[in-house]
């Protein structure tokens, strides 16, 4: 008897230290749980599963006592059923009695009623519940505490599993006989009587203090769901909380998708809906091209290969490295570069993409001009897109490597690659790419061009596959015109042309002489119901002939929008502080404007709004507006097959007709070269001719190509010996087309005489370091004026120059005055073009109210 009455304690002992308390909440509960599986038959966790439904409360409308009279909370409350149990365990000689008669009446199941409203009736005859059932409602009654008055919500689902409790009753039934069997097997006969009369007088004295127990509970929980049903609910909206919670999940599902290389994309390319509701809201793009389709869905991209591909103008190459910059941010988090070739095509891409930012939740920054930050801020949670100019772009990148942060950079996109092949420009851009490619080995280059030639050359160099198509949504139609007559470029002709009108017009005397190219006449042909672009060779050409087109416009166009164009005047006006160009001023009203370089940023910018809505009809510009500002027009006209004094490549001029017809509004588009017949030999070569090849500039453009080059690498601590060196430049693309460029000299000799320059100039120190006793290795480190020039980004052809003229100016250069800042920002390259008049320096120290000071700083 002592025996079996120790082993019952210590299980009812187990038992109470493993019961939650009533505040303890879902954590308590949860926490406990392991304890008593330990405890447990096999299969019990399932059958304390079956058995954790509850009943749902019940509900009273009483505006006096939300609760009123209703007592289910204390007297039936699942509490007070964790309690009972408690005391069944207790009373063994009620449990002996059951056991040994093996009877069953009076209990709950027996009439097919639930625990819970059963339990006040059979009070002393409640049998041996499932310990993991007080788990349960202890933890269901501890969310009252957290959740506001829509708590009865919760109820409300659980009564949707009740329905099942009679289903599961006979088994539970049949489950806790057998268990009342098994305690009355271990218990001697003796035990069980003496525990009978324990029983007996625990029930009297548990009687006296139930009602009180109960009615303290009752108003403790009367009093907290009070609490919880006046608290204010926290105001927020719905409707953004489930569009962000939306977002997050697609870019989360986008995010596994792409990891695990599967062929299901997600809504759209691995992206979220909503990107593709944003193209349709700020683009107006719905639907994608075929090409745009196949070229998302090569193998080459889902597995982030490096990629160049190439289409006419206008196809759309830009909105498929928009989509892939979007999964780079967006799924794989991180960091996006994508590098354009000049500020004002920045500017209009820092414009495009800024809303999607906002949207998405990432940082758009511009690195064009005087903006930018190095080494660019490190952001914790959202990624940054950095949309650079070449020159920029290399400076961003070099700062990322000396950081150590080159690895945060997913993807670089490099528009217009074909200018990796054109002069200092090209160089620079050529020497950004090879650092990529030596430094991480897990960003991606997609690099895109209109006009590209010796694309195998490229490839290797990259590292890249190849896509190209020659899609163009709108057909384009090129004419030559020659004196009156205008040709039809036709491949299959003879010369490459065929004739298709005279252009027909009645030119007075003046104007003949006014416009002796027939400008006006091809112009009006288009304006104002359609737009027209002008190209012309220089800056001051396009004023002109805006001007003169302007001066023989018939008054109607002047009605045209009138009110738009006013607004456009009024606009300009402000922004400059009330000083209009004349010429902007005169033109602007017919709908005509210049565009070129020697607009501000905002001032092109509202040009560009107005051209774009209609309000102006016609461009007059130089080429810059070709290589990539998205300006398409009904009808190109070129000016002259000149840039400057240099007669137009064949990728410009593609270019430049590129821009001929608008997707979506033209059924057609129409580009027009005008030629003298001096030029007809030549431009008959142009347009049959292939495009020209891509070709390495890092040897021609020494100062600014190879040397940099060097320097940049040693200082950076890319490669620092030569045998690093060299194996750096087999990487590069002089490296790839060095047999074609530079016969004579082997790699490793090219590399060794301009590393023996940079020593004798200063910028480099030689070091040995003994590699065996028969090898000595020598590497190299960078010198402080090193240091200076490549931080700078100074041309090294005047570096030492200038650092020897900053040291002389530093012994007698007077900073009281700002007459030395024209000491300091002469360029070197311009010195000797500039014949100043030396008078204006003689006087104007003399007119200073410093002369004393201005005199010292003139004397230098």
């Amino acid at each position: 008897m002592d025996e079996g009455g120790s082993r019952l304690r210590r299980r009812v002992s187990v038992r109470k230290r493993d019961r939650p308390s009533p505040g303890s909440g879902l954590a308590a509960g949860s926490a406990a749980e392991p304890r008593q599986e330990r405890e447990e038959e096999p299969g019990a966790g399932s059958r304390r599963r079956r058995t954790a439904e509850v009943q749902p409360l019940e509900n009273n409308d009483s505006e006096e006592d939300m609760f009123g009279d209703y007592d289910n909370f204390a007297e039936n409350s699942f509490l007070a059923q964790v309690d009972d149990v408690e005391q069944q365990y207790m009373q063994v000689s009620e449990r002996g009695k059951r056991a040994a008669g093996l009877s069953t009446e009076g209990l709950p199941w027996e009439s097919g009623a639930t625990a819970v409203g059963s339990f006040a009736e059979s009070e002393t005859d409640e049998p041996v519940r499932n310990p993991s059932k007080r788990e349960d409602v202890s933890a269901e009654l501890g969310i009252l505490d957290d959740v506001p008055s829509s708590q009865v919500l919760y109820f409300e689902n659980v009564q949707n599993s009740a329905d099942d409790l009679g289903s599961q009753c006979t088994e539970e039934r049949d489950w806790n006989a057998s268990s009342l069997k098994t305690l009355n097997e271990e218990l001697p006969p003796n035990s069980i009587e003496q525990h009978q009369q324990t029983g007996d007088s625990s029930s009297k004295v548990r009687s006296g203090s139930e009602e009180n127990r109960r009615k303290s509970l009752k108003e403790h929980l009367k009093s907290v769901m009070t609490g919880n049903a006046r608290a204010q609910t926290p105001v927020f909206s719905k409707t953004k909380q489930l569009k962000e919670t939306l977002l997050s999940e697609e870019i989360s599902v986008a995010k596994k998708t792409i990891e695990s290389s599967s062929d299901d994309l997600g809504p759209f390319y691995s992206l979220p809906g909503k990107v593709r509701d944003l193209y349709v809201q700020f683009k107006g793009i719905e639907k994608l091209y075929e090409w745009q389709h196949t070229c998302l869905t090569l193998n080459s991209v889902q597995e982030r290969k490096n990629l160049i591909y190439s289409l006419p103008t206008s196809g759309g190459k830009t909105l498929v490295a928009e989509i892939l910059m979007l999964q780079e941010l967006l799924c794989r988090r991180r960091d996006v570069l994508m590098i354009l070739p000049y500020v004002a095509i920045v500017q209009e891409k820092i414009s495009g993409l800024s809303s999607f930012g906002i949207e998405l939740g990432f940082f758009v920054e511009e690195y064009a001009g005087s903006k930018g930050k190095f080494p660019p801020i490190k952001r914790r949670e959202k990624k940054s897109l950095y949309i650079a100019t070449i020159e920029k772009g290399h400076s961003l990148v070099n700062s990322l490597i000396e950081t150590g942060r080159i690895g945060s950079l997913g993807l670089v996109v490099v528009d217009e690659l074909h200018m990796i092949g054109e002069g200092s420009r090209g160089a620079i851009l050529e020497m950004t790419l090879a650092k990529i490619l030596y430094t991480s080995k897990t960003t991606q280059i997609i690099g895109m061009s209109a006009t590209l030639n010796n694309v195998e050359d490229l490839q290797e160099f990259l590292q890249a596959e190849y896509y190209t198509s020659q899609f163009r949504p709108v057909e384009l139609k090129e004419y030559l015109k020659i004196n009156d007559a205008i040709y039809e470029v036709d491949g299959r002709a003879e010369n490459g042309m065929t004739f298709s009108r005279l252009l027909n017009c009645q030119y007075s005397d003046t104007l003949k002489k006014m416009d002796p190219d027939h400008l006006l006449a091809l112009v009006t042909e288009v304006v104002p119901n359609y737009s027209c672009l002008v190209f012309c060779p220089t800056k001051k050409n396009c004023e002109n002939v805006a001007e003169m087109i302007c001066k023989f416009l018939s008054k109607e166009y002047l009605k045209h929008r009138e009110k738009e164009k006013y607004e456009v005047i009024k606009n300009l006006k402000s922004i400059s502080g009330g000083n209009l160009c004349p010429v902007l001023k005169r033109t602007i009203p017919f709908g005509v404007a210049y565009h070129h370089s020697g607009l501000t940023s905002d001032e092109r910018r509202l040009l560009e709004e107005a051209y774009s809505t209609g309000a102006l009809c016609l461009f007059t510009c130089t080429s810059t507006l070709a290589a990539g500002v998205n300006l398409p027009a009904r009808r190109v006209i070129l000016r002259a097959p000149y840039v400057a004094k240099e007669f137009l490549k064949r990728s410009q001029y593609k270019q430049m007709i590129g821009r001929a017809g608008r997707a979506g509004i033209d059924s057609v588009g129409e580009s027009i070269l005008i030629l003298q017949e001096k030029d007809r030999q030549q431009v008959s070569e142009l347009i049959s001719r292939p495009l020209e090849n891509c070709y390495s500039h890092l040897v021609q453009e020494f100062t600014k190509g190879i040397q940099t080059l060097f320097l940049s690498l040693i200082g950076l601590k890319i490669a620092t010996s030569l045998d690093d060196i060299c194996h750096f430049m087999g990487g590069t693309l002089f490296g790839v087309q060095q047999k074609i460029l530079l016969k004579e000299k082997s790699l490793r000799e090219i590399t060794v005489e301009w590393l023996r320059y940079l020593t004798e100039k200063g910028l480099l120190q030689k070091d040995a370091v003994d590699k065996s006793k028969e090898e000595i290795e020598y590497s190299f480190h960078i010198t402080k004026l090193g240091r200076a020039s490549f931080k700078g980004t100074i041309d090294l052809a005047y570096c030492d120059i200038l650092y020897r003229d900053l040291k002389k100016g530093l012994e007698g250069l007077v900073l009281e005055s700002l007459l030395h800042l024209i000491y300091l920002t002469t360029p070197y390259d311009m010195a000797s073009q500039c014949v100043p008049d030396w008078m204006i320096y003689f006087r104007q120290p003399a007119q200073s109210s410093r002369t004393k000071c201005s005199c010292s700083s003139w004397s230098l």
